[in-house]
C-alpha cells in the first residue's frame, strides 16, 4: 500500500472506532438514565425532567456517530439478491461507485449540518425545555458523523477489496 493509502485507511479505521466506542457509550448512558427515570418514577413518584431531553440527544448522537462503523464492517443495508448473481468484478465497480454517490452525499450532508451548527452556535439557539440546551451541542454529532463517514467512503474507494473482506467477515 502507498504510505498516504495507508495512513488515510488508518485514519478512517480509528476514527470509526472511536465514533462507534462513543455511539456505544451513548446508548449504555440513555439505557442508564432511562432505568433511573423508571426507578425515580415508579418507586419515589418522582420523575426528573432531564431524562427524555437528554436521551433523545444521546440516541440522535449515536445514531451519527454509527453511521462509519457500520460502513466499515459492511453492515449496511446491501441487496444480496442481487450482488451475489454479479461477477467478482461487477461487485467491485459497484463498491467504487456506492462509495462514490456516498462521499458525495457525506460531504452534501456535512457542509449542509455544519451551517446549521453555525447558524445555531452565532444565533445562541438553545433548546425550549427547562435545561436550556445550546442546540449546537447535540447538532455538532451530525457534521462530525459525516465527516467521519465521508473518511470511510474514501478509504473504501482506496482499498475496495478490503470493504468487500470486512463484509464478508474475512
Amino acid at each position: 500500500m502507498v504510505p498516504i493509502k495507508k495512513i488515510i485507511v488508518g485514519l478512517a479505521a480509528l476514527a470509526s472506532r472511536i465514533s462507534g466506542v462513543i455511539a456505544g457509550i451513548c446508548i449504555l448512558v440513555v439505557a442508564l438514565s432511562v432505568s433511573y427515570e423508571v426507578v425515580l418514577r415508579a418507586l419515589f413518584n418522582a420523575p426528573t425532567e432531564w431524562v427524555n431531553e437528554v436521551s433523545v440527544y444521546l440516541v440522535l448522537v449515536s445514531a451519527f456517530l454509527g453511521f462509519a462503523p457500520a460502513l466499515a464492517s459492511g453492515k449496511h443495508i446491501n441487496v444480496d439478491l442481487l450482488t451475489s448473481k454479479l461477477s467478482p468484478q461487477v461487485n467491485r465497480l459497484l463498491r467504487v461507485f456506492c462509495s462514490l454517490l456516498g462521499l458525495g452525499y457525506s460531504l452534501v450532508f456535512l457542509v449542509t449540518s455544519l451551517e446549521m451548527v453555525m447558524n445555531s452556535f452565532e444565533l445562541g439557539l438553545l433548546s425550549t425545555s427547562t435545561l436550556r440546551v445550546p442546540l449546537y451541542l447535540p447538532q455538532s454529532a451530525m457534521p462530525i458523523g459525516f465527516f467521519v463517514l465521508g473518511l470511510q467512503f474514501v478509504a473504501n474507494l482506496l482499498d475496495p477489496d478490503a470493504a468487500a473482506a470486512e463484509k464478508e467477515g474475512h
